[in-house]
């Protein structure tokens, strides 16, 4: 037994109707924090829920990246002034609202298979007008990103380099290279999944059967408790701030 394969085996599963409450939860608290030290709370909540997914390193990459920005804010921009404050700021702003969010929807995409999501949504009775794009979309970043590699590759054998530096050196070659292959490979893999997901019958009307067992257990109902009472600390101190 490799240790991928342990890894996986001590990995928590979470119900996927528990990941799309939390995904409502987590933008609730996002949009309505009333400082920037709860949104660090919330992302230490989310990195602690992707680490007992087994997104470890995922976890504590986007767990640092947020930690830079918010020292960036706190020690930078509070002693800039003028056009840079004000830019920063509105940039800024937006990022701290959608990170969180990006984040927990990254862990719940790459640890959800499509099979578990419709069976989940079927039971939740959710129309198939919002699950069969949602399916759809479940398998179509892994495929892009599957693309993505390829192209990268490619180009390194053109001697191109699929990086910001690249992009400003030889524009041109950059985007003739990366970019429109990605698009028509982004369009391609969309009709075909599309077609793939009607042929599998993803709009037979009858109830989906799934070999794994699709029901809430005790860790989604902690998981849901611990966001549950980070929203009504948030409005509380929301309501301390106003």
């Amino acid at each position: 037994m490799t240790s991928e394969t342990r890894k996986r085996k001590w990995d928590i599963c979470f119900d996927p109707r528990t990941k799309v409450l939390l995904l409502i939860i987590s933008m609730i608290i996002a949009t309505t924090a009333p400082s920037l030290s709860y949104e660090c709370a919330l992302i230490l909540l989310i990195a602690f829920m992707g680490i007992l997914c087994g997104k470890v390193r995922y976890s504590i990459i986007g767990t640092i990246v947020f930690l830079a920005l918010y020292l960036f804010t706190t020690l930078y921009l509070g002693n800039v002034t003028g056009t840079a404050y004000t830019m920063f700021t509105a940039w800024l702003s937006l990022v701290f609202k959608v990170y969180p969010c990006g984040m927990l929807a990254g862990i719940a995409v790459s640890t959800t298979r499509v099979n578990e999501f419709l069976s989940a949504m079927n039971k939740a009775h959710v129309t198939k007008k919002v699950v069969i794009p949602l399916a759809v979309m479940l398998r179509y970043l892994p495929t892009i990103r599957e693309d993505w590699h390829f192209i990268k590759d490619a180009m390194r054998l053109r001697d191109v380099s699929p990086s910001l530096k690249g992009l400003i050196s030889h524009p041109g070659m950059t985007i003739e290279c990366l970019y429109s292959p990605l698009l028509m490979a982004a369009s391609k893999a969309a009709d075909e999944l599309a077609i793939a997901s009607v042929t599998r019958g993803i709009e037979n009307p009858h109830a989906r059967t799934c070999l794994i067992q699709i029901r809430f257990r005790i860790q989604d109902f902690l998981i849901i408790c611990c966001f549950a009472v980070m929203m009504v600390v948030n409005f509380i101190g929301r309501g301390g701030a106003i």
